[in-house]
């Protein structure tokens, strides 16, 4: 019989990745003592694990303040990632286009555990635009980009994702499961997602679904804008139509066929 991989976890390397973890978010450098409340571990433990990460270059510390902070280290592997990741380097061209057309960002994204987390961003070039959050853990239930992915789930797959409940971010959230699951039918049906501020009230996406050769979706591809350069006329009639167009001819360059 197989064990379960939590059983060869190794706890010195569990709390190491722990302590990078805390420096995910807006804090960009932290204490020792700051460490060890939060991690629940003796400042002695957490002074060896600084340094060891600080020797490998994951961790640096700022000789002013004593505090420490994310090392050169930790940007590199990212950027490693980024480039080794096919769906980006076929995604960029794509994108450049339809932000140049929609003269808005566009964003692709993909799912991550409970989550969904743009990956690249093109901006729009206008003076007024959406602050771009590459990197940032966004609901599923209330963005565009997330809804694409739900929409192709099964009933069990999602109430594994979402739980029995679901967080209000405006009011025009969709909080209640069976009727987030009707209108996740109406997107599969339709091939694109729009979020109506359901999860950033001035905000206004469109997204539609990425498919590879195994037809899977490994992808969304999304507008997103100000609500008042986007009114439901545009999107119907100009955005929708760009997005899902994007969304198949980038499947089609990772090997989707119909």
């Amino acid at each position: 019989m197989q064990r379960e991989k939590t059983n060869y976890v190794i706890q010195s390397v569990a709390h190491a990745l722990d302590v990078l973890e805390q420096f995910y978010g807006e804090l960009d450098e932290l204490g020792v003592t700051e460490l060890s409340k939060r991690l629940k571990l003796h400042k002695n433990n957490v002074f060896r694990l600084l340094a060891t990460l600080e020797s490998r270059g994951y961790i640096e510390q700022n000789r002013a303040t004593e505090n420490y902070r994310l090392g050169i280290r930790c940007l590199q592997l990212g950027q490693t990632y980024v480039s080794q990741m096919g769906l980006l380097r076929q995604a960029r061209p794509i994108l450049e286009d339809v932000s140049q057309r929609s003269r808005e960002n566009t964003y692709v994204a993909v799912m991550r555990r409970s989550a969904v987390v743009p990956l690249d961003v093109v901006e729009s070039n206008l003076p007024v635009r959406i602050i771009s959050n590459v990197g940032e853990a966004l609901p599923l239930h209330c963005t565009a980009m997330g809804k694409v992915y739900l929409a192709y789930e099964s009933e069990e797959g999602l109430r594994h994702i979402l739980g029995n409940s679901l967080e209000k971010f405006t009011e025009q959230t969709i909080v209640d499961v069976g009727s987030l699951g009707d209108h996740l039918r109406g997107v599969a049906e339709r091939g694109f997602a729009v979020d109506s501020g359901e999860y950033l009230v001035d905000v206004r996406s469109v997204a539609a679904p990425i498919r590879d050769y195994t037809r899977n979706v490994v992808g969304a591809l999304a507008v997103s804008g100000p609500a008042y350069r986007l009114p439901a006329e545009r999107i119907d009639k100009e955005i929708v139509p760009l997005v899902v167009k994007a969304g198949k001819d980038l499947s089609i360059r990772l090997g989707f066929h119909e």
